[in-house]
């Protein structure tokens, strides 16, 4: 199992970018993890309908966690594409990002994620083919 503890959200210049809140639950040997971002007035290009990019980068981190988890920090993951629908607009305040990796190859990984809002309400589903990369140590 991954030690959690690698995952330093709060120092990483990225995840403080996008808003990182807090881990909420992570799972290395399924490939799950569940992340809180804050939506700021700052993201929004309409008011207060956040930017599709922000929505897709919640879900894109999200999901490279998972990964990261199941390999155990062994491999880097590199987005090959990324799809993303959207459900509903997100809004400024909390948001909970979910990734997983429904198949882990020797080179390739397949991931899917959500964006809910703190209720459950889905926001956006994605999903991901990611090429392994691995960490030379």
């Amino acid at each position: 199992m991954a030690d959690t503890s690698t995952l330093d959200y709060e120092n990483n210049p990225l995840m403080q970018t996008l808003g990182f809140k807090r881990l909420l639950d992570s799972d290395a040997d399924s490939g799950r993890v569940t992340l809180e971002f804050e939506a700021k007035i700052e993201q929004c290009h309409s008011v207060d309908i956040i930017q599709g990019g922000f929505v897709t980068g919640w879900i894109d981190a999200a999901m490279a966690q998972a990964v990261l988890l199941k390999t155990n920090f062994e491999c880097v993951p590199l987005s090959l594409d990324i799809k993303i629908a959207f459900y509903r607009a997100a809004h400024p305040g909390p948001v909970v990002a979910e990734g997983s990796v429904e198949l882990l190859g020797r080179k390739t990984a397949f991931v899917e994620g959500l964006l809910r809002t703190p209720e459950g309400e889905i926001i956006a589903k994605g999903m991901s083919t990611i090429k392994l990369r691995s960490i030379k140590r």
